[in-house]
């Protein structure tokens, strides 16, 4: 999907993440029916990707662009709160999908700014940066202008690499801005159970050699070793073969992919080419013949919807490791 490349392509400025332990205090779930100048907790300061929010109570009108966005804010129980959400690469996780259906559809993709500002917002969360592309009209300074405040999902720029740390940040950020604090705790809570039972479930079990397969003919769209993706795989009980490519996301050659011999291929499902597609791209260049992931016809598939800082990281990691790992119990 060219837009997801795009956006993950230029994950370049750098990440402010507060600690964990900075981000609480606040309301709790019996704050949500309080009066927003009532609200516990507010003035609440947070920065986030180089841009410093005041706000002043809790949103009472999000929009969500992108699906990992839309997914967290429901997560956190905060559909009331939603004005609108766009650009879903998936459908939404089941465990959301009575919630989401009451939430209003802005776009199938990014919404145009006047149909953005249309829902009227007071807080839009993007997850992608180019939620916020200022050709678009979108840019965060430009909403703020207009009295929208703004979040951009912390993966899209950072600067080192992401893992559950970041994710642990993400979350307790986002609910600390919704007055929702112990809502956030819980979801962490959450998150590391499913994480710390895949690590039980593999513990002793030799890291295979992974090579994620975005896209590309000629040459490989991957995953590097700054984002989740590269989380996912350790978690998983793999060892990315392209962990030392500085970004989250870089081509590599063909040759390249030859030379570091994967065991196992991670194939991510998105977009108008198909699963199966991808793999016949790989089993029949003669290049790949003698790649040990492909000679063996050792595939595993997970939906880009899951490979992106959000709250599937659990689920994936569980998912991903039930593919790599098969015989582990």
């Amino acid at each position: 999907m060219a837009r997801s490349r795009a956006a993950l392509r230029a994950l370049t400025a750098a990440a402010l993440l507060l600690p964990l332990a900075a981000c609480g205090g606040g309301t709790d779930d019996g704050d949500d029916a309080a009066p927003a100048e009532h609200a516990a907790g507010f003035p609440y300061t947070v920065a986030n990707c180089g841009v410093k929010t005041v706000f002043d109570a809790p949103p009472r009108r999000a929009v969500a662009l992108n699906q990992h966005a839309t997914e967290l804010l429901l997560a956190l129980g905060l559909k009331d709160r939603m004005a609108g959400s766009a650009y879903l690469d998936d459908a939404v996780l089941p465990a959301y999908k009575q919630d989401y259906d009451q939430v209003k559809v802005l776009a199938k993709e990014y919404p145009a700014k006047e149909v953005l500002l249309g829902a009227d917002p007071d807080f839009v969360y993007g997850g992608y940066d180019s939620a916020f592309d200022k050709a678009e009209g979108r840019d965060r300074a430009g909403l703020e202008k207009a009295g929208v405040k703004t979040r951009l999902n912390t993966e899209s720029c950072a600067d080192r690499p992401v893992g559950m740390a970041q994710l642990r940040t993400e979350i307790t950020e986002l609910a600390r801005t919704f007055g929702v604090p112990e809502r956030g705790a819980k979801l962490i809570a959450e998150e590391e159970k499913q994480v710390e039972a895949v690590r039980t479930r593999l513990a002793g079990t030799e890291p295979l050699k992974v090579f994620v397969y975005d896209s590309g003919e000629a040459s490989a769209f991957t995953a590097g070793g700054q984002g989740i993706g590269n989380e996912l795989i350790t978690l998983a009980g793999g060892r990315n073969v392209f962990a030392d490519v500085r970004k989250p996301f870089a081509d590599v050659s063909w040759e390249q992919v030859v030379e570091r011999k994967p065991d196992v291929v991670v194939i991510y499902d998105y977009g108008g080419t198909t699963v199966e597609q991808k793999k016949r791209h790989l089993l029949t260049d003669p290049a790949l013949k003698d790649v040990p992931a492909v000679k063996n016809r050792r595939f595993a598939v997970l939906p880009l919807s899951s490979a992106v800082l959000g709250v599937r990281v659990g689920e994936a990691a569980d998912a991903l490791a039930r593919q790599i790992h098969p015989d582990a119990r």
